[in-house]
């Protein structure tokens, strides 16, 4: 069953959220600066059907080819799973198809009731944090690589594009807010190139929030979608969904390693209904600015270096 739209939503709660870090409160004048801008965006969103064109220097379309294709299109038409992600060992973690169709519950609300200024929901799915987000009073835009998801998540009042995280977006720079849930700490398989694309969408000062699995793990693997439904001959026709592509587990423990040295500041930590989240703080020069600048700054020493030995010599 589809939910209501946002029009018809009402907030049912904020859930309790535990955990162990301070909370981080800090002035959004970046994000406040960026809402007239993003918010023709967000508006301008809900009549895009297409992604832009552009060339994906991250090669994202290997990436994300899967999610855009059967059966994970046809899980989210119908509302529900079965779906898992599959490893080559036969492996299957279980994908909660039916939560992601439903409202918000309690733990969305704790990490959404978190969010500044204008926030992107990458790896929206059926969009029910985005139109929630809207419900609230945000200006929230999903992105996501499924057509099926972009759809379904305008039809319920929110605004979404055609988008991989690593194709050029809208208003790169501005964002107050990025959401990371559901899993899609994951995607791409590599969070460090993650965290580092996140801090190019983030505006000064901007907040990203994560949910980890609840273990402590640090795992990077090939995986495939699956239904469970079809048989194995089915699978060998080796159609897009039946690809390979690279995906990430990882726990808060391992994630606040890959934050740590991107420069990352730890905000808030907490956990809610049996799930965990972390909210980060972008470091002050993304790992990008900082590698270019390092770059320069060892070029320089390199000119440099055979006046001083020469001296030395002397």
């Amino acid at each position: 069953m589809l939910p209501p739209s946002s029009s018809s939503r009402t907030r049912t709660g904020t859930g309790t959220a535990t955990g162990t870090a301070t909370r981080d409160p800090r002035g959004t004048t970046g994000a406040q600066e960026a809402r007239t801008d993003v918010g023709a965006t967000v508006a301008g969103a809900r009549a895009e059907a297409e992604p832009r064109a552009g060339a994906d220097p991250h090669g994202a379309e290997s990436r994300t080819a899967a999610w855009s294709t059967d059966p994970y299109a046809n899980a989210l038409r119908n509302g529900r799973g079965p779906l898992f992600l599959r490893r080559s060992d036969g492996w299957l973690l279980p994908l909660e198809v039916e939560r992601w169709c439903s409202e918000a519950g309690a733990a969305d609300l704790s990490a959404l009731n978190r969010c500044e200024g204008p926030v992107l929901d990458i790896g929206c799915g059926p969009g029910r944090l985005v139109a929630e987000l809207t419900a609230l009073g945000h200006r929230a835009l999903g992105i996501d690589v499924s057509e099926a998801a972009v759809a379904r998540t305008r039809r319920i009042g929110g605004s979404a594009l055609l988008r991989s995280v690593f194709d050029p977006l809208p208003e790169e720079g501005r964002w107050g807010t990025l959401l990371l849930v559901d899993g899609n700490i994951g995607i791409g398989g590599d969070p460090a190139a993650l965290l580092d694309r996140a801090a190019e969408l983030l505006s000064t000062g901007g907040l990203l929030i994560a949910e980890t699995s609840p273990l402590d793990i640090d795992e990077r693997v090939q995986v495939r979608l699956d239904d469970g439904l079809r048989a194995p001959a089915e699978k060998a026709a080796s159609g897009p969904a039946d690809r390979p592509f690279p995906w990430a587990r990882i726990g808060t423990p391992a994630l606040l390693r890959y934050a740590g040295a991107c420069g990352w500041r730890l905000a808030d930590q907490w956990s809610a209904e049996g799930r965990a989240f972390v909210a980060l703080r972008r470091p002050r020069l993304p790992l990008r600015e900082r590698s270019a600048r390092t770059s320069s700054q060892s070029a320089e020493s390199a000119n440099s270096t055979p006046v001083m030995s020469s001296q030395l010599e002397r």
